[in-house]
């Protein structure tokens, strides 16, 4: 997961007014937010009723009528993610674990950053060897497409929503909902793929043809389909928009016109940064960390290819042989509620996954985190059994140039 490592930089800061219109601006991986303090506490969903006494310390076993187990909510949880999520202290995955580990004492998060990423897990369940973590955070749909296709044994279990007090709150929202038929990730933010470019340097595009002319040769900067998660997404769009049968001309065309890839979004938004090109794949929030940090609005403007932008939520799931379910259902609810979801937005830049009425976001998101008048993805049942296929195809074609 290659995601926008500038959060290190990223305050902490809180605001003061919600975002209007149930997130009528979309999201990108810039978010802002801010929390409202509101139901962070879980003290409500770790009490048994006081007729159930515990028949011994570890919450395991119950004395009367009701056999319902209590939670065991202490230990070890071992979260894979990706390196932005906790790379420095204003890092969204460092927040949670000081928060989570203030609000369960017993508890301890171990953050982990597999290289690569949840195939480490496909190749370790395939020869058999147990699973070092207890739930992955940073999936989004294509992620699970290819878990489902090389992964010879389920990899993740279904949610448990009786287990999750705040899993209601989740936006009614296809941008963030994923398209899981076995019910096994949950939302924790979500995004747009958009072009941010220079307006003193190039005109909005408007259309993906546009890119394949020469006023825009030379221009554009994307990222590498097969190891970036903005890149995978952008790949994706395009065959959205010409299909499977047509993708590979469209690339073909952009190659001609001088497309530069780069392999992960850092290292491109650098070369963007740079003005090494004046145009770059990126997200539809930009102008957000822009206003954040008083940098140059004309060089952070949106655009949106067939007034659309590509939805890319992030999710989190419970691997199937963790012996820590009811500590990682416990991080999952944490996750959703409503501080955290607002830290998550600050930090990762991203929009929160639940309504916004559950979240107190900063006034200049209202402004500058911008919503497509269209939001398009593939589906699960499109993916599967072809993603491998394009993204092989498409590798072939850009190592052939």
């Amino acid at each position: 997961m290659n995601r926008r490592t500038l959060i290190r930089t990223l305050s902490g800061g809180t605001a003061g007014i919600a975002l209007a219109g149930c997130l009528t601006q979309d999201d990108d991986e810039n978010g802002n937010g801010n929390g409202n303090g509101n139901d962070t506490s879980n003290d409500e969903e770790n009490e048994t009723d006081g007729e159930n006494d515990t028949d011994n310390g570890d919450g395991n076993e119950t004395d009367g009528d009701d056999e319902t187990a209590e939670p065991d909510l202490e230990g070890t949880l071992r979260v894979a993610t990706y390196t932005s999520m906790v790379d420095g202290e204003e890092a969204a995955g460092t927040w949670l674990k000081d928060a989570f580990e203030e609000e369960y004492p017993d508890a301890e998060i171990d953050w982990t950053v597999p290289e690569s990423g949840v195939n480490h897990y496909i190749q370790q369940a395939n020869q058999g060897v147990d699973i070092d973590a207890d739930l992955f955070f940073g999936l989004n749909v294509d992620d699970l497409v290819l878990v489902d296709g090389r992964a010879d044994e389920s990899l993740f279990r279904s949610v448990d929503r009786d287990a999750l007090e705040h899993v209601d709150r989740i936006r009614d929202d296809p941008a963030v909902e994923f398209d899981d038929p076995d019910d096994r990730v949950l939302p924790y933010d979500t995004g747009y793929i958009s072009l941010v470019y220079d307006e003193n340097e190039v005109d909005d595009p408007e259309t993906f043809d546009a890119l394949t002319e020469e006023e825009y040769e030379g221009t554009l900067i994307t990222q590498n389909a097969q190891q970036s998660d903005p890149g995978q997404a952008f790949l994706l769009w395009t065959i959205d928009a010409y299909g499977e049968d047509g993708y590979l001309d469209y690339w073909e065309e952009l190659l001609d016109n001088d497309v530069r890839i780069i392999d992960d979004w850092s290292s491109a938004y650098s070369a963007y940064e740079n003005e090494e090109r004046p145009m770059v794949v990126s997200y539809s929030t930009d102008q957000v960390y822009t206003n954040r940090f008083d940098g140059d609005m004309s060089r952070s403007q949106i655009g949106f290819l067939e007034e659309q932008g590509y939805a890319n939520p992030e999710g989190m799931a419970v691997f199937e042989d963790s012996e820590q379910v009811d500590l990682a259902n416990a991080f999952v609810d944490f996750v959703l509620s409503n501080e955290a979801q607002a830290e998550i937005a600050v930090r990762n830049v991203q929009f929160p996954a639940v309504a916004d009425e559950h979240v107190d976001l900063d006034e200049s998101y209202a402004e500058y985190a911008h919503e497509p008048p269209e939001a398009v993805s593939l589906t699960y049942d499109q993916l599967s059994g072809n993603l491998d296929g394009w993204l092989d195809d498409w590798g072939q074609l850009v190592a052939s140039r």
